[in-house]
């Protein structure tokens, strides 16, 4: 059998007890309620670029998990450029979590970043039992993959100014489920140790 592959992405930690993913944060929010949750996305991308940093500051590997958006022969690197355009409504969102080189993707058909994705083998490969979740919404896409990652007996962290829906109460009764079912840590992202859910799952 081949050797494990010593670089497999560039920079970015090829092990990891703990992984960050943010969750359709690429979005150029072209639907019906995309203003509504602009007003909540815009502080939630502050934050998470908060937390990026440090994830990055600490060996932690960055996971986008995006939505397809429906275009099947799109890539990512597409979806960033169609999103950073003029009058796109995302794009204040999309500017403040650009990927970086050494960033991981995952491309999601449907809700869960689970489903139907590779997010299972890089998570396996990186060695993590601990999964952070940001993103939108909180109420569905962040949900699923939520519920899939506790199913997998993934430690869960979702810090509760890192995600956003369309309003404040669909956003706290979300995070409500996820502590109550999923048992997550739902405290803000000032409070998250990464080396300390690390330490969970040592």
């Amino acid at each position: 059998m081949p050797a494990k592959n010593e670089d497999l992405h560039g920079m970015a930690p090829d092990k990891s007890d703990v992984a960050l993913l943010l969750i359709d944060v690429i979005n150029d929010l072209d639907f019906l309620e995309g203003d509504q949750l602009l007003r909540h996305a815009l502080p939630m991308a502050r934050r998470i670029a908060d937390l990026k940093r440090r994830a990055k500051a600490e060996g932690v590997p960055v996971v986008y998990v995006n939505d397809n958006f429906g275009r099947w022969r799109s890539d990512f690197s597409a979806q960033v450029e169609h999103c950073l355009g003029d009058g796109v409504r995302g794009r204040l969102v999309v500017e403040l979590l650009r990927p970086g080189e050494d960033d991981y993707f995952v491309l999601k058909p449907k809700h869960s970043g689970f489903f139907s994705t590779t997010l299972d083998t890089l998570l396996e490969y990186l060695e993590a039992r601990a999964v952070v979740l940001t993103g939108m919404a909180a109420n569905i896409c962040v949900l699923f993959t939520a519920n899939d990652a506790y199913m997998r007996d993934l430690h869960l962290a979702v810090p509760g100014d890192c995600v956003a829906s369309n309003t404040e109460e669909e956003n706290r009764y979300a995070l409500d489920q996820m502590a109550k079912v999923l048992k997550a840590d739902i405290r803000p992202s000032t409070e998250l140790s990464f080396k300390a859910l690390a330490g969970k799952n040592g």
